[in-house]
């Protein structure tokens, strides 16, 4: 009996192939299949080894200890293969649903986008056009590079490769977007006022996507609040008071909660990295290519007349020139590459591993040593990268919010005649902030010889953020077909306006359950703090005396993992990006230390 027949009853086949497709994992539903159950026998394998390996050693484990163990064991080993099947045979569906949401978001600035090109290109092009720039608009570059690859790898012709995508792109508005085209294309209409008449309307169902993205985001931090933050502190109240009263199960639970705290906030994390559009704060550089620069500046030569002495030459002057600049400007190099604070956190790390290990570290903190050091590792690992986060996101805020008023600045210039490097030029010299002194640069290369195009575009490779590149891209692809750019730079000035409400309106949805986040955390410090101090100093006046100290210790410990894995999740919720929750769980784990080692 076939395997798909045997899961069929329980399993939506359809589905599934329609999921794999919009996911563009590139399996047949079959193999996928076979895939998901070797994986969840070898899980289940693996857990029935691991209960065997701790009874040779007379090391029984009960996850469940309010139940008998061999119940306990049973239910465990149903629970982890169900949820494993289920789980891998969900990852498609979610899969594809997140790149739904980022497709239905980018839609409109690659609508923009083609707008501005259609005039004196083809609708191929144009599709070839946003596949090229899939730095730009993600998820939607993918989508076209369907549409290439059917006709130039396959053969099809345009429309049967159009009608392919339709049936297995996850957008329901990317496939009708695709229907009006092919109809548009069929009969020889306007593809400029198609694409203008579709802004507008693409941009409302941007919003909505948006509004339903930040529903579900808002039901899985309720979701995550209830269940690993405030259900613990609950839990541990309880076992504290029965564990002071000497009747506790406090030894058995805290197992249970080291690892289910940690895979589900794990989980939860993961549906909202694959359902939530990420702050894209990528520093995304390319070389500039020869045919971006004047004929006049740099031509080509025959292959054969190459100096191989000369290039090699070149090269070493441009490794140097590379050097000269991070000398000459450290922090810019630091902010721009993340490796950099990770090399320098896993030095600080080192550093505080060799403190552990030769004793110093047990000297200065004597009492819960491995978990004031645990903390301290995160930290130090932390702190090089998330600084680097932090500042890269306050320039990225910066330019983002001036950006428009360039553009404004450009389109005035062009209103009185001036040339689009006139105007460049001109608006280099006003005041719009960390925008001015690129504007400067580029203008100062128009000067040297370099056409406006390369000037901009190796403008917007310095800045490196998507936002920006979007806008200046636009404008530079409009500028080599039309003269006429103030109608462009209305449009690119909307697609900013557009994309900072946006940002603005899901800082906002999420500002409430990041407090909400620093609020419940807060909390379990404070209940942590009456339980065992004025709580076991209410017994000490009736001169009955317990020891605290293993219940601080455990919950110093649920402490961790709580303030670790809720600044991860209040990163998450606020820009869909780890390094964005760096800060906050730094914040919880220094509390954590303030309370269990210096106040308690």
């Amino acid at each position: 009996m076939r395997l798909n027949s045997l899961v069929g009853p329980v399993l939506d086949r359809e589905k599934l192939k329609k999921s794999l497709s919009g996911a563009r994992i590139p399996v047949k539903f079959e193999l996928y299949l076979h895939f998901c159950v070797v994986i969840t026998l070898l899980c289940a394998f693996g857990y029935m080894l691991l209960q065997l390996l701790f009874l040779v050693f007379d090391m029984p484990i009960n996850l469940l200890p309010f139940l008998p163990s061999s119940l306990s064991n049973i239910l465990v080993f149903i629970v982890l293969v169900v949820g494993i099947f289920f789980a891998l045979l969900s990852y498609p569906s979610l899969v594809a649903k997140g790149r739904k949401t980022r497709i239905d978001l980018d839609l409109p600035y690659a609508i923009t986008y083609m707008e501005a090109l259609s005039t004196n290109v083809t609708l191929y092009s144009l599709f070839k056009s946003v596949f090229e720039a899939e730095d730009l608009y993600g998820e939607v570059s993918l989508e076209c590079g369907m549409i290439v690859r059917d006709v130039e790898v396959f053969g099809e012709d345009l429309l049967t490769a159009m009608r392919n995508l339709q049936k297995t792109t996850p957008s329901e508005n990317f496939a009708d977007l695709l229907n009006d085209l092919a109809l548009v294309f069929k009969t020889g209409g306007d593809m400029k006022e198609f694409f203008s008449s579709r802004s507008e309307r693409y941009r409302e169902i941007a919003r909505q996507e948006l509004e339903t993205t930040l529903q579900v985001m808002e039901m899985i931090a309720e979701v995550y609040v209830t269940a690993f933050v405030a259900g613990p502190i609950a839990i541990i109240i309880m076992l504290v008071a029965q564990n002071l009263s000497g009747r506790g199960q406090m030894a058995g639970v805290m197992p249970l909660m080291y690892i289910g705290l940690p895979l589900g906030a794990i989980a939860l994390i993961v549906i909202l990295y694959y359902l939530l559009p990420s702050d894209d704060l990528t520093i995304s550089r390319r070389e500039i290519r020869e045919s971006e620069f004047t004929d006049d500046i740099i031509k080509k030569q025959p292959e054969e007349e190459h100096n191989l002495d000369f290039i090699k030459k070149l090269e070493a002057r441009k490794k140097w020139l590379r050097v000269r600049e991070i000398l000459e400007h450290p922090f810019r190099f630091y902010i721009s590459d993340y490796q950099v604070g990770l090399f320098i956190g896993m030095l600080l790390a080192l550093v505080a591993a060799g403190w552990y290990f030769t004793g110093g570290f047990a000297q200065v903190f004597p009492k819960y040593t491995i978990e004031t050091f645990i903390c301290l590792l995160v930290i130090v690992l932390s702190l090089p990268v998330l600084l680097a986060y932090e500042a890269r996101k306050l320039y990225s805020n910066k330019v983002e919010a001036q950006l428009p008023e360039l553009l404004r600045d450009i389109a005035d210039m062009k209103d009185v005649g001036m040339t689009l490097q006139g105007a460049v030029d001109m608006v280099s010299k006003s005041k719009i902030g960390v925008l001015s002194s690129e504007l400067r640069i580029a203008s100062e290369e128009m000067k040297l010889g370099y056409s406006t195009s390369s000037a901009l575009i190796r403008m917007e490779e310095r800045i490196g953020l998507v936002s920006v590149k979007r806008a200046i891209s636009l404008v530079v692809k409009a500028s080599e077909i039309t003269d006429y750019l103030r109608d462009i730079l209305t449009i690119a000035i909307g697609d900013l306006d557009h994309y900072l409400k946006m940002k603005l309106k899901r800082f906002n949805v999420s500002f409430v359950y990041l407090a909400v986040i620093y609020l419940s955390f807060g909390i379990y410090l404070y209940c942590a703090y009456q339980l065992n101090d004025a709580f076991v100093a209410s017994f000490r006046e009736m001169n009955v005396t317990f020891d605290i100290t293993g219940n601080v210790q455990d919950m110093f410990r649920i402490g961790i993992i709580i303030g670790g894995f809720s600044g991860i999740m209040a990163g998450q919720l606020s820009s869909n990006n780890i390094l964005a929750g760096l800060k906050h769980t730094v914040i919880f784990l220094l509390a954590s230390i303030a309370l269990f080692v210096y106040i308690l």
